[in-house]
């Protein structure tokens, strides 16, 4: 691979923070109340011997993409690997910017659309399969909801889906009634905050196995809005009504569940950020083709478990995939 590559946009793919094998391309789109906005489009090249197949990541909320095993284990199984930074997290923040803000999960759909066409028109790609973690499997469920018929996505690939607020009845029920009519006339009203223990037991400098920027995933994380919560809620409610995907989808969540709010002796092995009852209740409603699979011992980023649970789910993820890859196109 060279160290520049220029797409037919114009667009410049440049050796990526990630290092050898890896590179991005900065992604400009529309402007927003804040100025120029941009996504980042990663990629790791596949095996040696070119493949038409690839996968394009979605990370969750407080989150960028940092997982290089991830893409190591993806272009081990023949794929070409793709993730992207959204606008405003990770790689693409800007200065001047509010970390993670949005009024509307369907300004995803710009950089969502423009990956795709990069990767298929482009890049050359017949087959796509996107893998979405947390508000990513939200995010990547609505958009193939909405891009069903058109030949997007050849499958949908979910790490522990935000399909549902982890809450009590007050949160779940009046906070949502209240962000929904306080977000139009108030949408950066702080509204909530997330617990940094998750973060903590992740990180190596607090006794964790992983390594990240603590400026684009800190453990405390970014102040929650309610112009922010309100578009999640509403895309909560979407997944409610049910979603009508064309393709295969796989779900896959943790065991059990943990406490999300205090740090506890279980935060290595349970999801202590998401319900995982809530996600199983949801999954059937996405198609018409769901499978769910559950990975004992597992996280909330079911990458980033233990060794052992990270290969369970790993080995249920390719097995899957194995079943439902597309045949080549000649």
């Amino acid at each position: 691979m060279s160290t520049e590559q220029v797409a037919a946009d114009g667009e410049v793919a440049a050796p990526d923070l990630l290092g050898d094998g890896w590179t991005s391309r900065t992604l400009q789109l529309e402007p927003d109340a804040e100025g120029p906005v941009v996504a980042t489009l990663v990629r790791r090249a596949g095996p040696a011997t070119p493949t038409r197949r690839a996968v394009l990541y979605l990370h969750g909320y407080i989150d960028y993409f940092f997982q290089k095993h991830l893409g190591d284990a993806w272009a081990e199984h023949g794929y070409d690997f793709y993730a992207l930074d959204l606008r405003k997290h990770g790689r693409s923040l800007r200065p001047g910017q509010t970390p993670n803000y949005v009024t509307d999960l369907r300004d995803y759909v710009e950089e969502l659309d423009l990956a795709a066409r990069i990767i298929r028109d482009q890049d050359g790609h017949d087959q796509l399969i996107v893998l979405g973690h947390s508000t990513g499997g939200l995010l990547a469920s609505l958009w193939a909801h909405a891009r069903r018929g058109r030949g997007v996505v050849d499958a949908v690939v979910l790490n522990s889906p935000w399909l549902d607020l982890n809450r009590g009845w007050f949160d779940r029920v009046l906070l949502t009634r209240l962000v929904d009519a306080v977000g139009p006339l108030a949408p950066r009203v702080v509204v909530g905050g997330a617990s940094p223990d998750y973060g903590l037991s992740l990180h190596r400098d607090s006794g964790g196995s992983w390594d990240y920027n603590l400026a684009w995933k800190p453990h405390e994380g970014f102040p929650a809005r309610a112009g922010w919560l309100r578009a999640i809620r509403r895309g909560h409610a979407r997944v409610a009504q049910g979603l009508d995907i064309d393709c295969p989808v796989l779900v896959c969540c943790a065991a059990t569940t943990g406490p999300y709010d205090r740090w506890h002796p279980d935060l290595a092995t349970t999801d202590s950020v998401l319900d995982v009852d809530q996600i199983v209740a949801r999954a059937p409603g996405l198609g018409a083709e769901v499978t769910i699979v559950q990975v004992a011992d597992g996280v909330h980023d079911l990458a980033l478990s233990g060794p052992a649970a990270r290969q369970r789910y790993f080995d249920a993820m390719f097995a899957w995939v194995g079943e439902h890859e597309s045949p080549p196109t000649t």
